[in-house]
C-alpha cells in the first residue's frame, strides 16, 4: 500500500469530532487495520507526531522574549505588571490538548501480534517519547494537570470533567514514558539530518526533564513523594547514558552547529531541518536582523560580563574592566562571545557589519548565533540552517549541574562536561578541576544565594552555552531566580558623546552618540566617515528614547533602554507557574486555578 494511502487514513483517524471534555477530542469508530497491520503504516502514523515540535522559526525565536539577559523592544506581558492574568493565558484549548488524544489513539491500538513486538515497541517507544514531551510542557506550565493515558470516551464523566491529577503522578508517568521509549526505539542514529528521534534523543530529554524536577523541587521545597535527590540521580544516570554509550562528542566549531543546513551528526541528537529545494524555509535571519519583525533583543551588559577570560579568569577580574568599550571587551575572551553577537571585524559577505548602532542594536550586543552570515533572508522567509532541539552540549550540562547538586561531581566529572565545553571555547584555564573560589560578581548580581563556587559556575556555563536555545526562562523558575527578569537594560560602555567614535578600533569613526542638533553637528564636523551611524540618545533617566547613564570615570556612558519603565517590571511568587485559562475553568468547574490567580488577578508582584 502507498505511503499516500496510509496518510488518507491517519487523517480519517485524527480529524474525529471534539467532544465536549476538558477539550480533548473523543474517538469513532474507523477502519484501524490499515494502519496497525503492518510496519509501513505504524512508520506513516508516527510521522503525525512530529507536528508536536516547534517549527524552525518558532524554535529560533524561543528566546526572543522572557529573558533576563536581553533588552527588547517592549516588555513581554508576563513581565509587564497588570497585564497577565487568566482571562489571557493559553495551554488548555482544544487544538493545545489534541496531539495527546493521538498519540493515545496510536498507544491503544499498536497491538496487532502480525507485527513483531519488538516493532511495535519500537513505535510505542516513539509515541510515548512524544507523549513525555507534551506532558512536561504542560506541568513546566501549570503544574498539576489531568493525567490521561487513552483516549477518553464521552461516558468517562470522571475523567473528562474531572480534577488535576498530582504533580508527582505526572512526573513519575512522564519519566516512564521516556524510559520506555530509551529502551525499546531502535533507531540509534540520524546520520542524514538528525530530524528522527532516536533512543538517546529519549535518553538526553530525560536528562532534561529530570534536572528540571529535581531542582524545582529542591528550589522550592516541593515536599512529594518522590524526592529531589531521586529526581537529580535520574538526570545524572540518563545523562551518562547518552555520555557513554550513543558515540556522540563534541562538535568543534561552536558557531557551525547552528549555521549549519545540515546539522553536525557528531554533537546533534535532534534538530528541526529545512529544504531549500523543497521550498521549505524559515525567517531565522529575518527574525534575528529586523528591528520590527523580531524582538529586537539585544544582550545587555551584566550578562556580557559574565563570558570569562581566555585563561579562565573572570572578565571583571581585569584592571578598569567597567570602562572598557566595544573593541576592548572582547579581546582575549571566551569565543562563544564572538559566535552570538556581532563583534569588532565580524564580516558580512566581504563588508565588515557592526552592530546596528541605530537600529537594531541599541544597546550595542546584536546576536548572530542562530543567524547566518549570508543576508539573503535578511528580509524575507529564505533561511535553511538546522535549529537545534537536542544536542550533547545540553547534556553535559545536565549531568554535571545534577551531580553538583547532590555533591558529588569529582574532577574527573568537570573535565569532561565543564571542562570539554570551555575547552572548545578557547579557554585555557580551570578545564580540569573543580573551581574552589567564588567569582563575587556573579553571585551578587545573578546568584546571591549560591555559594558553592561550583554550582555557580555550572550555572554561568550553562546560561552562556545554551544562550538563545530555549532554556533560561525555565531555569530561572526552576532555580527560583525570577527577580531578574526585574533587572535595568543596560548596554556598552561609550567614552562619550557628541562625538564621533571609533568603536572597532579600525582608525575610522563609526557611530556618533548625540543628544541633540548642536551636538550632531560638532561631532558630524569632525568625523572621518561621512555617514557614521547617528542614534539621538538622552542623559535624562525619565525618557523614552535610549538614555546613556553616566559610568562613574567622569567621562564615560552605558547605554541604557526602557530603564524609564523599570517599575513596570514585574516578578511575583505565583508567577513560577501560568494561570489556566478562565474558558477552561468555566467548562470544568473541577479545575482549580493555580495560586494567586484566581479570579481574574493580575500579575501585580505578589
Amino acid at each position: 500500500m502507498k505511503m499516500k494511502k496510509y496518510i488518507g487514513y491517519i487523517v480519517l483517524l485524527i480529524a474525529l469530532p471534539y467532544g465536549c471534555t476538558m477539550d480533548e477530542p473523543v474517538v469513532t469508530s474507523t477502519d484501524k487495520k490499515a494502519i496497525f497491520s503492518s510496519e509501513e503504516g505504524l512508520k506513516a502514523y508516527s510521522m503525525s507526531f512530529y507536528d508536536i515540535f516547534p517549527d524552525a522559526t518558532e524554535q529560533a525565536i524561543v528566546e526572543q522574549s522572557l529573558v533576563d539577559y536581553g533588552a527588547t523592544n517592549t516588555l513581554a506581558g508576563f513581565t509587564l505588571i497588570n497585564s497577565f492574568s487568566e482571562n489571557n493565558s493559553s495551554g488548555w484549548n482544544v487544538n493545545e490538548w489534541s496531539p495527546l488524544r493521538n498519540l493515545n489513539y496510536f498507544i491503544l491500538n499498536n497491538t496487532d501480534p502480525a507485527i513483531s513486538e519488538k516493532v511495535r515497541n519500537d513505535y510505542t517507544g516513539l509515541a510515548r517519547f512524544f507523549r513525555a514531551w507534551f506532558y512536561y510542557e504542560k506541568v513546566r506550565r501549570f503544574g498539576d494537570v489531568p493525567w490521561i493515558d487513552h483516549p477518553l470516551d464521552p461516558s468517562e464523566k470522571d475523567l473528562l470533567y474531572g480534577a488535576r491529577d498530582s504533580r508527582e503522578l505526572v512526573m513519575e508517568k512522564v519519566y516512564e514514558d521516556l524510559m520506555f521509549a530509551g529502551e525499546h526505539i531502535v533507531r540509534a542514529s540520524d546520520a542524514a539530518q538528525s530530524t528522527l528521534v532516536t533512543k538517546w534523543a529519549a535518553y538526553a530529554l530525560a536528562s532534561r526533564v529530570a534536572l528540571f524536577e529535581g531542582t524545582f523541587r529542591k528550589y522550592h521545597n516541593l515536599s512529594l513523594a518522590t524526592s529531589a535527590d531521586t529526581w537529580l540521580k535520574r538526570a545524572e544516570e540518563a545523562a551518562g547514558k547518552v555520555m557513554k554509550e550513543s558515540g556522540k562528542r563534541l562538535h568543534s566549531n561552536y558557531r557551525g552547529l547552528f549555521t549549519s543546513d545540515v546539522p553536525p551528526v557528531s554533537e546533534t541528537l535532534l534538530a528541526i531541518a529545512a529544504n531549500a529545494s523543497l521550498g521549505v524555509k524559515h525567517s531565522a535571519n529575518w527574525r534575528w536582523t529586523s528591528e520590527t519583525y523580531g524582538s529586537g533583543i539585544n544582550l545587555i551588559r551584566p550578562f556580557v560580563c559574565t563570558y570569562l577570560q581566555k585563561d579562565g579568569t573572570p572578565y571583571t577580574n581585569r584592571t578598569n574592566w567597567q570602562y572598557e568599550d566595544f573593541y576592548e571587551e572582547f579581546q582575549n575572551r571566551d569565543e562563544r562571545l564572538k559566535s552570538s553577537l556581532r563583534y569588532p571585524g565580524y564580516i558580512r559577505e566581504g563588508n565588515i557589519a557592526l552592530p546596528v548602532f541605530s537600529g537594531y542594536a541599541r544597546l550595542g550586543y546584536q546576536p548572530i548565533k542562530l543567524s547566518v552570515d549570508a543576508t539573503i533572508g535578511d528580509s524575507r522567509t529564505e533561511s535553511t540552517h538546522a535549529i537545534q532541539l537536542i544536542r550533547l552540549g545540553e547534556v553535559l550540562l545536565n549531568y554535571a549541574e545534577a551531580k553538583a547538586e547532590q555533591g558529588t561531581l569529582t574532577d574527573q566529572d568537570w573535565a569532561a562536561t565543564i571542562g570539554a565545553l570551555r575547552a572548545r571555547a578557547g579557554i585555557t584555564g580551570g578545564i580540569v578541576s573543580k573551581p574552589l573560589v567564588v567569582d563575587n560578581y556573579l553571585k551578587e548580581y545573578y546568584f546571591p544565594d549560591v555559594t558553592d563556587p561550583v554550582i555557580l559556575e555550572i550555572r554561568r556555563e550553562r546560561a552562556i552555552e545554551l544562550l538563545f536555545e530555549g532554556f533560561r526562562f525555565d531555569d530561572l523558575r526552576r532555580w527560583k531566580r525570577g527577580d531578574l527578569f526585574k533587572k535595568s537594560w543596560t548596554g556598552m560602555y561609550i567614552p562619550g558623546i557628541n562625538q564621533p567614535l571609533d568603536v572597532d578600533h579600525n582608525g575610522t569613526h563609526d557611530v556618533i552618540y548625540y543628544t541633540d542638533d548642536a551636538g550632531l553637528a560638532a561631532a558630524v564636523a569632525t568625523s572621518n566617515n561621512a555617514s557614521p551611524y547617528k542614534v539621538k540618545v538622552s542623559t535624562n533617566p525619565a525618557a523614552e528614547i535610549i538614555q546613556v547613564h553616566p559610568a562613574g570615570d567622569k567621562k564615560g556612558y552605558y547605554l541604557a533602554w526602557y530603564t524609564n519603565n523599570d517599575s513596570k517590571k514585574v516578578w511575583g511568587p505565583k508567577q513560577y507557574l501560568y494561570p489556566i485559562p478562565i474558558g477552561a475553568i468555566n467548562l470544568n468547574p473541577q479545575l482549580i486555578q493555580n495560586p494567586g490567580w484566581e479570579n481574574g488577578a493580575t500579575n501585580n508582584g505578589n
